[in-house]
């Protein structure tokens, strides 16, 4: 199990683009991917999931993934939220 936790520093938080874009950079891997916000988490290859949590800027956030391709799917969250500017 790999997890790594970010701060969101997008203006608009997770709405609905660049949530779509972290679920489908996920969706490819094997690996179990759990995102977890204020005492609550969703599965990070579900958007309505994702988009339930309601996360804004500032907030911190915890992804965590389990299986055998973990480490890939981590690298590609890291990449989507530095792309999207997401998280610092």
């Amino acid at each position: 199990m790999v997890e790594k936790s970010y701060t969101i520093t997008s203006d608009s938080g997770l709405h609905a683009r660049p949530s779509t874009v972290l679920v489908s950079s996920v969706s490819r891997f094997n690996s179990d991917v759990t995102l977890e916000y204020n005492g609550k988490q969703a599965n990070l290859k579900s958007i309505m999931g994702v988009m339930s949590l309601g996360i804004a800027k500032g907030a911190s956030v915890k992804i965590t993934a389990n299986g055998e391709d973990e480490s890939l799917a981590l690298a590609a969250i890291d990449e989507v939220m530095k792309k999207e500017g997401l998280a610092g």
